[in-house]
């Protein structure tokens, strides 16, 4: 290991965790193992500074404590966990560890969520225009509404708009993730979207939080670790 290398661990090794795999060394990150149903004790688990986990919902909380109890820091990738969110921000502040969690790692969608927000400032003082949110996933997607998706709304709401925003889901073909926010009036509509066209993109954004992450404790989200 370089003196600038940094060890990773991967919690899951589905299609993601085999793409962070490949992309970790553009990164500076060296893989030295990877955490699957085969393998669930912790105390196998070889020592690393940060673990990305894109495993399963109902496995983030498990996978947390277990990190925790070596004192990992942690990304988490995995999407439709946060009915155990306040579960694992306390197993965190306990451990004294850093966790970056975000609904999506991609760097330009975050940049997209920052633009949501300040147009749900500049709407909501729009009554004519009505707020709709479409998200297309492929079809082995489980979540719907997708965590982009509800995410959007949050940041509208942050933002002080308060009309009904409408979220509909479609899951087909092999879509890595659109999501579209639309305000439509009688004459016109507005449409913004953010397109994904392939899975390296949160692959490489959650590789850029993990290296952001080394060294910190606290909970974090990529708003954090992009400065938006």
């Amino acid at each position: 290991m370089t003196a600038t290398e940094r060890r990773l661990l991967l919690v899951g090794h589905g299609r993601m965790g085999r793409l962070v795999e490949s992309l970790a060394p553009q990164h500076g990150f060296r893989v030295t193992g990877a955490v699957t149903s085969a393998n669930a004790n912790a105390s196998d688990w070889p020592a690393s500074d940060v673990a990305i986990d894109f495993s399963a919902p109902a496995a983030v909380r498990a996978n947390a404590d277990r990190l925790a109890s070596r004192g990992t820091a942690i990304v988490i990738g995995t999407t439709g966990w946060q009915h155990v969110e306040e579960e694992v921000r306390g197993i965190a502040a306990r451990a004294g560890i850093g966790v970056v969690a975000a609904p999506n790692f991609a760097v330009g969608v975050n940049v997209f969520l920052a633009v949501v927000g300040r147009l749900g400032a500049l709407m909501s003082q729009q009554p004519a225009f009505g707020a709709w949110i479409h998200e297309h996933h492929h079809a082995a997607k489980r979540d719907a509404p997708s965590g982009t998706a509800l995410a959007m709304e949050r940041r509208l709401r942050e933002h002080g708009y308060t009309a009904a925003v409408p979220i509909d889901s479609t899951r087909a073909g092999s879509v890595p993730g659109t999501h579209t926010l639309g305000f439509d009036a009688a004459s016109e509509t507005i449409t913004f979207t953010h397109q994904a066209r392939d899975r390296a993109a949160f692959a490489h954004g959650a590789l850029v939080a993990a290296r952001w992450l080394i060294g910190r404790v606290g909970w974090f989200t990529m708003t954090d670790v992009l400065g938006l």
